[in-house]
């Protein structure tokens, strides 16, 4: 369908890598190193990891192993990455938007694939505003893009899924938001990316978006020219 004029909604979820922070090259460093580990090609591992929980990519790349080995290797890669912040900052226009919806009491949330170690690290390394919810990947039995962390991140906010706007940079993330019933924001988003017709906005930058809450309490999303 046609993207929109205009959204209400009454909060946002945020994904963090890729929508507010600016982690890819920490992300392909650790995914690099780990997969030398096992002599299987970046490209490979780098088109099917971003989005997805750390232990959902390393199931799918290490078939044969039991849960424990996959486990062991979740350990080291997970040490890997909560150490290494080296150039992690916060994406153009990230730190606005979210100090704009706490001057304006508009419920927000964090809702991302990764691990409390290495969400809580990036998102300290770039002094982002802290949510009162943040959702990991521990507190989900499945990860993106099924939709369970947008239903969690909702539920925890007071909100139904329809009352969010979902804001994303990855496809396997507009597809959990689209599963979770939620109006959902794309940024950065390959132009392959599925369902992207479904969304109510693509954007390049945070900075295009506008957002004013309105006499009844709902809030009105909108795009710069």
């Amino acid at each position: 369908m046609p993207e929109e004029a205009s959204v209400q909604c009454k909060g946002f979820l945020f994904d963090l890598d890729g929508t507010l922070v600016n982690s890819l090259p920490a992300v392909e460093r650790a995914w690099c190193t780990w997969a030398d580990r096992f002599g299987i090609d970046h490209d490979e591992v780098l088109n099917f990891i971003h989005g997805k929980q750390a232990i959902t990519s390393l199931r799918h790349f290490l078939p044969g192993k039991s849960e424990a080995e996959i486990a062991a290797e979740f350990s080291w890669l997970e040490q890997l990455e909560a150490s290494d912040t080296t150039g992690i900052t916060a994406l153009p226009g990230a730190i606005a938007l979210l100090e704009q919806l706490d001057e304006a009491s508009i419920p927000w949330a964090i809702v991302t694939s990764g691990s409390v170690p290495v969400a809580h690290a990036r998102h300290r390394a770039t002094g982002l505003p802290t949510p009162k919810v943040f959702v990991t990947a521990e507190q989900v039995k499945r990860g993106k893009p099924e939709p369970d962390a947008y239903l969690l991140g909702a539920e925890l906010l007071g909100l139904t899924t329809q009352e969010c706007v979902v804001v994303e940079d990855a496809p396997a993330g507009i597809l959990s938001g689209l599963a979770a019933g939620c109006h959902v924001i794309a940024v950065n988003v390959p132009a392959d990316a599925p369902r992207l017709d479904e969304v109510d906005f693509r954007l390049t930058t945070l900075e295009a978006l506008i957002v004013a809450k309105l006499p009844d309490g709902n809030v009105e999303v909108t795009i710069k020219a």
